[in-house]
């Protein structure tokens, strides 16, 4: 296959995302929130796997009619923060004005966040919280916090979309990587296995999605306090 090709193959996985967050999306009107983040799960698998082809194959020049950043863009912010912050309100997480304000601080501050041209770090990490609703909607469902707690910690989370705390990126930040992407994987398949059983209480999938939901948060920060030997990005 030429090269050109490749990149155009990229480009196509990466379209799949809005097929996907369709799907999602008809499953939440529903009300099936398994089934909801089990497609969210895929698209997330989907736009782990296209970043690093679309590096590999080049896309903005071997295939430069379609703007694969734009395209990555528009399906991230229907698959991590539309689509979660519909599933936090109709679910009654947040009931009543709460829930208003909840979705409408995440659909707000996340399209402002997506737009920010300060959002990749020069190690390729994320400036402030990268509106990842989507995990963090999900892991609410698994453990069912507390009302204050969920609220806390939306609130909380969109604020620090604009501070400049650092967020690893799984595949691009190379400090850590060898940790960061066994991490990332383990969060995906307990992620999966979570919906699969319907968020039963009790699986083991809620503990494996709270020790590596803490790494993920928290390893930009602690790259931050402890800066490598010698002041190397």
């Amino acid at each position: 296959m030429k090269l050109q090709y490749k990149a155009l193959s990229v480009h196509l996985l990466t379209a799949t995302g809005a097929v996907l967050s369709m799907l999602a999306m008809l499953a939440a009107v529903e009300g099936k929130w398994s089934l909801m983040f089990l497609w969210l799960v895929v698209a997330l698998i989907v736009d782990g796997v296209d970043g690093p082809l679309a590096r590999r194959y080049d896309t903005p020049r071997n295939w430069p009619i379609y703007d694969g950043v734009l395209m990555d863009l528009i399906v991230d912010y229907l698959t991590y923060v539309f689509i979660p912050a519909y599933a936090l309100f109709k679910s009654g997480l947040l009931p009543g004005w709460t829930g208003w304000l909840a979705i409408i601080a995440i659909t707000y501050a996340s399209v402002i966040y997506f737009a920010d041209t300060r959002m990749k770090t020069k190690d390729k990490s994320f400036s402030g919280f990268p509106a990842c609703w989507n995990m963090v909607v999900l892991v609410m469902f698994a453990l069912h916090p507390g009302y204050w707690t969920v609220l806390g910690v939306v609130l909380a989370l969109t604020v620090a979309m604009f501070f400049p705390l650092k967020f690893i990126h799984p595949t691009r930040t190379k400090r850590w990587r060898a940790v960061s992407l066994p991490v990332s994987a383990v969060w995906v398949v307990c992620a999966a296995w979570a919906a699969l059983v319907n968020f039963d209480e009790g699986s083991l999938a809620h503990w494996g999605l709270v020790v590596t939901s803490i790494y993920l948060m928290v390893a930009g920060i602690a790259q931050q306090i402890f800066p490598p030997r010698g002041g190397a990005h």
